[in-house]
């Protein structure tokens, strides 16, 4: 019974912001941490900008999970984030998905024709893959022209949702978020990662999370090979493949 009492007063709870694509695989990976029964993970998902917006507000997150490496590098810079804590946990990647279509050209053939009205990407403002979407759009020379197509979700999350739903015709979202298990049918373009700058994935440690127990072993557990044999198989790319 005094073992049994140790152990939940050295439990702790880390609450960790992530950017929607990760949100599949991160309860995948907190399911996997909390197995040990030692700390428990809260998630809290949006895009990148926001989230980096929450936490220069004061939002209560340990861990920081973004989908691009700008905001937490930005963190560690205002000293919101502990010097030294940033890693690439993943590498990002794009797709174009047309649901229900069965076409033969190239995406670029099909996002030009004139009956696609609706295009769904995320805001390249505030989401690492939204500005990844545009970049790929400028680079086959067709974001000017589509401007008055294109439907901006809050996040990529929101993006994946206007395209299943049928709100939007097509669209660019995370290869993560069309696995290969559970295939959806229609028209893929996994995008050429030369039409687009690297998606790094970085997470850092949160100035409140210092002295956290659970934040600094879930942050180690994501360098494990477990959890890279998880993030791998969802979909991501690791950096030691680069």
């Amino acid at each position: 019974m005094l073992l049994a009492v140790s152990v939940s007063a050295a439990a702790e709870t880390v609450h960790v912001a992530v950017a929607s694509n990760f949100t599949g695989a991160l309860r995948l990976l907190a399911q996997s941490f909390e197995k040990s029964g030692a700390h428990q993970v809260r998630i809290s998902a949006a895009s990148t900008g926001k989230l980096y917006a929450q936490i220069r507000h004061g939002a209560p997150y340990d861990l920081f999970l973004a989908a691009d490496r700008a905001r937490p590098e930005r963190l560690e810079q205002e000293g919101l984030a502990v010097a030294g804590s940033r890693f690439t946990y993943a590498l990002g990647r794009l797709v174009f998905w047309a649901p229900g279509r069965e076409f033969e050209g190239a995406a670029n053939v099909l996002l030009a024709r004139p009956d696609v009205r609706r295009i769904a990407i995320a805001n390249p403002r505030t989401a690492p893959y939204g500005l990844a979407a545009r970049q790929t759009l400028e680079a086959i020379g067709l974001w000017q022209r589509l401007q008055g197509r294109l439907v901006r979700g809050e996040n990529i999350g929101q993006t994946f949702q206007f395209i299943a739903s049928g709100a939007a015709q097509m669209g660019f979202v995370a290869l993560a978020q069309l696995p290969e298990e559970s295939p959806r049918p229609g028209y893929r373009w996994l995008v050429q990662p030369e039409f687009y700058r690297p998606i790094r994935q970085q997470a850092v440690l949160l100035r409140r999370g210092a002295d956290n127990a659970a934040a600094a072993a879930f942050l180690a557990y994501l360098r494990s090979g477990e959890a890279r044999r998880l993030i791998a198989g969802q979909g991501y790319g690791l950096e030691d493949d680069e």
